[in-house]
């Protein structure tokens, strides 16, 4: 790499602009723009470190000197002059969420494309910002990660198990601990390690549940970082107190783009924007920006590759000698005995996990079965990761399905609705019983006659009018055709994670493209991550009696087979975990 020097006398001197937004939960988020005089599209947004604020990023900004880029940082909820408790969030997918928002509301308030921008994360914000690249899939130019705090060194013996006990035992209540951190631990700059330690605005305490939800994190962004195809810079510090080096070769090594860079800078602590010798650092980060810039857009061809040998690997009979292969299948006979007493478990193994019915047991969420020890095992099969996971992931289709309904119906439109694979139907009912006086029609199409007839069933029940149900195939474009009145609302859920192939999945989205009205909105869900897909593939067993084995899609790929069938997402909304996610994207006019 060629490092290039700007000469800081031609640059003229930016002051920043103070900014207040509030986000949708009502939290206020206090933001810093440093925005060049002559217009510009090009734009970077920088996170924070932990405990810290945007003001401590001042002189970072002024010694970047990045000509003709507008310039962007928060203070993260709680901390600096943002709203909040100090150091707390409900969950550090909460801190995700809020970095999302922010971004959307300075690529539209501002003016700055994602396609021309860069972001780069300090530590805890380093995090924050591969997360949401990971689980949004924002098309921006690349992301710089300084320091990524992707394990951080508690030096008590056993104090991630200490915290989570103490995060069991007062769940109704946040938990705080000190931060060990100061001044002379982050830099060897003696002036700067003093004005860390004499900050008012710097919290000296972080939530135990943003700290262990810091590490969950980065535990998954490690173990899927394939699925990262954004240009990455990461530069760590080679005497770091603060986070684990190991863990942040392995995190880059692991990284699925093919444009990645890291450099440890020797004898550097942690806060290498403001050690001794920053100048080398931020030179490093300049000239990788500037090269963002300047390259073309990376079109991606591996995301799928990546993913589908993952599934193959499911496919693939285990060896013998196996030891997984004897633990999943006490997990089976469990299942076929014991398991037989849950209510939940007896639908599974009658119908497929994956059936409608089964998916309508877990969303009413009541723990049934034949004595209390069905009740118990009912209620932990409830609880799986997964299955919360499918119960949020309702939560925003509803979500997203009202806000479609509400913009269709306020731009003067009668809200016709489309879903290609409703299964009973719940959740479009239950967003429909929200909607009075809105004359909302819907069709609820599914592959299975009996899901029809229970949802036909469950409308009437709940006296829902406008809505027919119809048994259609998804995957067949002729069934599409006839279709009247032609829908401004379509919903694709639960279903293209079912099937491994994108040739299906694209018949199925080009089917509702020709059909939905332009300006109209595509409502799809997607699975980038699950955390027991192989489980998942060796013990249960789908509503075709085989394998339940499932080939998740990066966000990413997701994303491009929704714009390739037409449609321009507009946001996303992540669920627990990052197990499953729900977007929303509007039919574009100017697509031939």
């Amino acid at each position: 790499m060629i490092n290039v020097i700007t000469h800081t006398d031609s640059i003229p001197e930016i002051t920043a602009s103070e900014h207040l937004i509030t986000l949708e939960d009502g939290a206020q988020l206090f933001y810093r723009a440093w925005i060049p005089s002559e217009p510009t599209r090009k734009s970077l947004v920088i996170f924070h470190r932990g405990h810290e604020h945007s003001g401590r990023l001042e002189d970072v900004v002024r010694g970047l000197h990045l000509r003709g880029v507008a310039i962007f940082a928060w203070d993260a909820r709680g901390h600096g002059r943002s709203s909040g408790r100090r150091g707390y969030a409900s969950t550090f997918g909460q801190i995700t969420r809020d970095a999302d928002e922010f971004i959307r509301h300075i690529s539209i308030a501002h003016g700055m494309p994602l396609r021309e921008m860069v972001v780069l994360g300090h530590s805890v914000g380093a995090v924050t910002v591969a997360a949401w690249v990971h689980d949004y899939a924002p098309p921006v130019r690349a992301m710089v990660l300084v320091t990524p705090a992707l394990r951080v060194k508690l030096y008590v013996p056993f104090a991630r198990q200490a915290l989570r006990m103490l995060r069991l035992l007062s769940r109704r209540r946040p938990r705080f601990v000190s931060s060990y951190v100061k001044g002379r631990l982050l830099t060897h700059d003696e002036e700067q390690a003093r004005k860390y330690d004499e900050d008012p605005l710097i919290s000296r305490t972080i939530a135990v549940n943003i700290l262990l939800g810091l590490h969950d994190t980065a535990i998954r962004l490690i173990a899927d970082a394939g699925a990262i195809q954004t240009p990455t810079l990461l530069l760590a510090g080679g005497s770091d107190w603060v986070v684990d080096l190991k863990v942040e070769r392995d995190f880059f090594n692991r990284l699925g783009s093919t444009i990645k860079r890291m450099r440890v800078f020797d004898g550097m602590y942690h806060d290498i924007l403001h050690e001794k010798d920053r100048r080398s650092v931020l030179n490093d980060i300049r000239v990788f920006i500037w090269g963002a810039f300047a390259r073309d857009e990376i079109v991606d061809t591996e995301h799928e590759g990546y993913t589908n040998r993952e599934y193959s690997h499911l496919c693939d009979p285990l060896p013998k000698t196996s030891a997984r292969r004897y633990w999943f299948g006490l997990q089976r006979a469990f299942l076929r005995t014991y398991g037989r007493l849950s209510e939940g478990i007896r639908i599974g193994l009658k119908s497929g996990f994956d059936s409608g019915s089964s998916l309508d047991y877990i969303y009413e969420n009541r723990a049934r079965g034949s004595l209390l020890l069905g009740r118990v095992i009912d209620w932990c099969y409830l609880n799986q990761p997964g299955w919360a996971g499918i119960r949020q992931r309702k939560a925003n289709l509803e979500k997203l399905l009202s806000e479609a309904i509400d913009n269709v119906w306020e731009r003067g439109d009668q809200p016709h609705i489309l879903d290609v694979a409703t299964g009973q139907g719940r959740y479009v009912l239950d967003s429909l019983a929200l909607q009075p006086g809105k004359n909302v029609t819907a069709l609820l199409r599914d592959y299975s006659p009996a899901n029809v007839e229970a949802g036909r069933a469950l409308a009437e029940q709940r006296g829902i009018d406008g809505v027919t149900f119809e048994q259609a195939d998804a995957f067949d474009t002729r069934s599409y055709e006839l279709i009247t009145p032609r829908p401004n609302i379509a919903v694709v859920s639960g279903l293209l994670e079912l099937f491994p192939d994108n040739a299906p999945a694209r018949r199925c989205l080009n089917g509702i493209a020709d059909v939905v009205e332009e300006g109209g909105y595509l409502i799809y869900t997607g699975q980038p991550w699950h955390p027991q897909l192989e489980m998942i593939a060796r013990v249960l067993r789908n509503r075709e009696g085989e394998p339940w084995i499932m080939r998740r899609r990066t966000q990413r790929e997701l994303d491009q087979l929704v714009r390739d069938a037409g449609f321009e997402k507009i946001k996303t909304l992540v669920g627990g975990r990052g197990i499953f996610t729900v977007s929303i994207a509007v039919r574009r006019r100017d697509f031939d």
